[in-house]
């Protein structure tokens, strides 16, 4: 079962997943917290985590993946969530830039967290729709990658290059 946990693609990830015929039997949640007090409060995103790395942030996205996993009705065992920004912001990162984070439930109650941050081209839509696109094609990347990432690092978080 998958949650999600999305800003910038604000439901696109789900809506995509649920525009497939028999979706229900794959996807949980889907939450969509845009604000940072959405984020804190549905997710449990720490507010120094968002102070520290800013909202377009790999560590942001990481949180809110997990957070969805904690979430007690949640019955998913995967999550994928997005943070980051379409247009140019005064100051910030630059248009199309997108935070991923991909969580996965393990058997013995603790996440493997994976991350990564993209830049991509177009209008605020065509960014939105390429970062959805991309996050739910690499849920299988890391799934695969699940069981060597355990025996090499035995971390709970790795960032992809």
């Amino acid at each position: 079962m998958l949650a999600t946990a999305e800003s910038c693609t604000g439901g696109y990830i789900a809506s995509l997943i649920s525009s497939v015929p028999g979706s229900g039997s794959c996807l949980d949640v889907g939450f969509v917290t845009y604000s940072p007090t959405g984020k804190a409060g549905f997710l449990g995103v720490r507010e120094t985590t968002m102070e520290r790395f800013g909202l377009t942030s790999e560590e942001v996205a990481r949180e809110m993946s997990e957070g969805a996993l904690r979430q007690e009705a949640c019955c998913a065992d995967v999550a994928v969530s997005n943070t980051g920004v379409a247009d140019a912001a005064p100051g910030g990162p630059p248009p199309g830039t997108q935070c991923f984070g991909w969580s996965y439930k393990l058997r013995s109650g603790d996440f493997m967290t994976f991350s990564e941050t993209k830049v991509f081209d177009g209008d605020r839509n065509d960014v939105r729709r390429a970062a959805a696109l991309y996050a739910l094609s690499r849920v299988e990347h890391y799934f695969n990658s699940l069981r060597s990432v355990q025996r090499t690092n035995g971390g709970k978080h790795v960032r992809e290059q």
